[in-house]
């Protein structure tokens, strides 16, 4: 039997139209989406589906669309596979990790996930900020870069997320980010590139940290049961075996880095065949096979791919 890993994609991954094949297709799904637009009380499902596209990039509105469309598809796949043996999830993905688990209901991650969209979005109206991928180096020498053009305070850069050997996501002020930028193509190798993202807030950096109490508090309102299966945390790439430990995690991610290679490690040893990327995009795929070559690594991103994916992994699963 193929073991999987259900891995969860963040922020940057949606696109308009996202989820709806998968609706139309399957009732679960749109039974979710459905659900969803009645707890929000607004229709979540119709900016998935039809945007605009400005609308969707608000952080507000693109973590809620994220969580439903990738529980979408771990529903669906859930629904004809075997379940997973571990999962994880990038950024905001290890809400949708979480669910999956068993650890929080459904309907309070998507609460948590609108309050922290509002909160990240907030964050960036008081202080401006900016997230750009650095790709090349070493994130040791990224983060050399990040002391040498940042001074702590108007031009703060830290590092966000460690994608992948040669990835490494820096966050922080609007200035700051432009003096790393300018840094790695000065002093930097001369295949160093530096691509700006198109987010909508400085994620997983210090300028978080005036929130994080107050999402504490949100955080502390909701049940976190014992996970049925074990879920890799982003702050540390560990693995998570208490609901205590979960709601922690989350509380040190919100302005803690993403240690996504060191995470997907930690997924391999649990002794997985194939990691499954179950949401919109093929970010996570990417960086699987960049990463971890050895393991197959297949991705869920729309209906055609998720019925794909259930008729191979079918096949390998004793009658």
């Amino acid at each position: 039997m193929t073991r999987t890993a259900h891995i969860f994609p963040g922020q940057g991954s949606q696109r308009v139209g996202m989820g709806r094949d998968l609706a139309d297709q399957h009732p679960r799904a749109a039974e979710l989406f459905a659900a969803a637009d009645e707890v929000l009380g607004f229709e979540l499902s119709r900016l998935c589906w039809e945007g605009p596209e400005e609308e969707l990039r608000r952080t507000e509105i693109t973590q809620p669309a994220l969580f439903v469309a990738s529980l979408a598809m771990h529903r669906v796949l859930d629904e004809y596979l075997p379940p997973p043996v571990v999962v994880a999830g990038h950024s905001l993905g290890e809400y949708t990790a979480l669910v999956a688990a068993g650890v929080l209901d459904w309907t309070s991650a998507l609460r948590l996930v609108r309050r922290r969209g509002e909160l990240m979005a907030a964050v960036n109206e008081s202080t401006p900020g900016a997230m750009a991928a650095v790709i090349g180096p070493a994130a040791a020498q990224v983060e050399r870069w990040c002391a040498a053009a940042g001074d702590g305070h108007d031009r703060l850069v830290e590092i966000a997320n460690h994608n992948d050997d040669t990835q490494t996501v820096v966050s922080g002020t609007v200035a700051g980010v432009a003096a790393l930028t300018e840094h790695a193509r000065t002093h930097g190798p001369a295949d160093t590139r530096v691509t700006k993202l198109g987010v909508g807030a400085p994620f997983h950096c210090s300028l978080m940290r005036p929130v994080e109490a107050e999402f504490a508090r949100e955080l502390d309102a909701v049940e976190f049961a014992t996970p049925r299966i074990p879920v890799v945390s982003n702050v540390d790439a560990s693995t998570v075996t208490t609901g205590r430990q979960a709601r922690s995690a989350l509380r040190a991610q919100l302005a803690g880095a993403v240690r996504w290679r060191e995470s997907m490690d930690t997924i391999a040893g649990h002794g997985v065949d194939a990691f499954v990327e179950a949401g919109p995009g093929r970010v996570l795929t990417g960086l699987c096979r960049r990463s971890r070559p050895d393991i197959t690594c297949h991705s869920a991103s729309d209906a055609r791919r998720v019925d794909r994916l259930v008729a191979e992994l079918a096949v390998a699963q004793p009658a």
